[in-house]
């Protein structure tokens, strides 16, 4: 089984570094190892902590003191409350954008500036492509709904960075290189998310036209560069303020990441 590296711990906080391919908690559909379940074979009174997810068959899945998540193939940082106090805290500070978190990600492509800024919508990718109609610029919809075959996942809709529904993403190259066997250029971005959507980093990248190396749902036609099994995307670093004091937690580039 794949097991989290505990990062720091103190009565009410525990930081972890999740492998990639374990899953936060179940979905209720399949039968699996999660992280969720080694929180609670090692914290059992975490069970009373946070609050219960309900699966659409009906389960009851406990999520010990899991205040956010990350996708089953990304590796990296996460927090966990030991507390209810901590819990609510934490809850409180993700809403508010308060918690700073910095991933890196290998994508498709040299960018051809060395930042950047993404703006726009994260909807389900069937929503999207029903309304590509009636958008001024089908072909913009057309590259960006990247899932339009599969019609699975998410994908971009062009927003202001003043909209509500507005999901922000900045990125930083941080190298460029050609990968060895095919030579097709990769680079190595630090990305800032300012908010939380579901699968906001991959979507984003993607419609900018850098999706992350070896991701099956939104780069499922490209060749699987730099020797990778899953999609490149590592939660490197969070920042959070305990006791009025900003704390940095950072999960080291996992072993199948590039030196």
């Amino acid at each position: 089984m794949l097991v989290p590296e505990i990062i720091f711990e103190s009565d009410e906080l525990l930081v972890i570094d999740k492998p990639a391919g374990l899953i936060v908690h179940s979905d209720g559909r399949t039968v699996e190892p999660s992280m969720a379940e080694w929180v609670l074979k090692k914290y059992p009174a975490l069970a009373e902590v946070g609050e219960p997810w309900i699966s659409p068959q009906g389960e009851k899945i406990l999520l010990p003191g899991i205040v956010h998540r990350l996708d089953r193939t990304t590796s990296g940082v996460m927090l966990i409350a030991k507390t209810n106090e901590m819990y609510r805290y934490l809850k409180q500070q993700f809403r508010e954008r308060k918690i700073e978190k910095t991933y890196l990600a290998w994508v498709y492509g040299h960018p051809e500036t060395s930042s950047g800024q993404v703006v726009a919508e994260i909807v389900r990718a069937e929503i999207f492509l029903a309304a590509a109609p009636a958008l001024e610029n089908p072909s913009v919809v057309a590259k960006r709904a990247t899932t339009s075959e599969s019609k699975k996942g998410w994908a971009a809709r062009s927003t202001t960075i003043d909209d509500r529904r507005a999901a922000i993403t900045i990125w930083q190259v941080r190298k460029e290189i050609q990968d060895k066997r095919s030579g097709e250029p990769v680079s190595l971005l630090e990305i800032k998310p300012e908010t939380g959507r579901t699968h906001q980093i991959r979507v984003h990248l993607s419609s900018i036209g850098h999706p992350v190396v070896a991701d099956h749902l939104y780069a499922p036609d490209r060749p699987s560069l730099l020797n990778f099994q899953r999609p490149a995307l590592h939660a490197s670093s969070i920042i959070v303020t305990i006791q009025g004091q900003p704390q940095t937690y950072q999960a080291p580039p996992p072993s199948d990441f590039p030196k």
